[in-house]
């Protein structure tokens, strides 16, 4: 199934030898927040710019179905960056 000496992710494994299990890296912890990535404020406002520039080459492209989505994802990643805002100047 995968090229002669090469593993499921590309990763080139030594003959006779299995490759350690790298970890998984999920952390336990708040599900709001976690350390080093900013927040879920910081998350949704990545995710609100990434989708728009996919929405962009959706609909360049003219793929309909998936230029709707990407704009409904963003729609929902805005809206909640915008009620976040407006919680926190009460």
């Amino acid at each position: 199934m995968f090229p002669r000496g090469m593993d499921s992710v590309g990763l080139v494994a030594k003959p006779g030898k299995k490759r350690k299990r790298a970890a998984s890296g999920v952390r336990r912890g708040s599900r709001n927040e976690e350390p080093g990535e900013g927040g879920v404020d910081e998350a949704a406002a990545f995710i609100a710019e990434q989708v728009g520039a996919l929405r962009k080459l959706a609909e360049r492209h003219k793929l309909d179905v998936l230029h709707y989505l990407l704009g409904m994802t963003k729609l929902e990643a805005d809206e909640h960056l915008r009620l976040r805002s407006k919680r926190k100047l009460s």
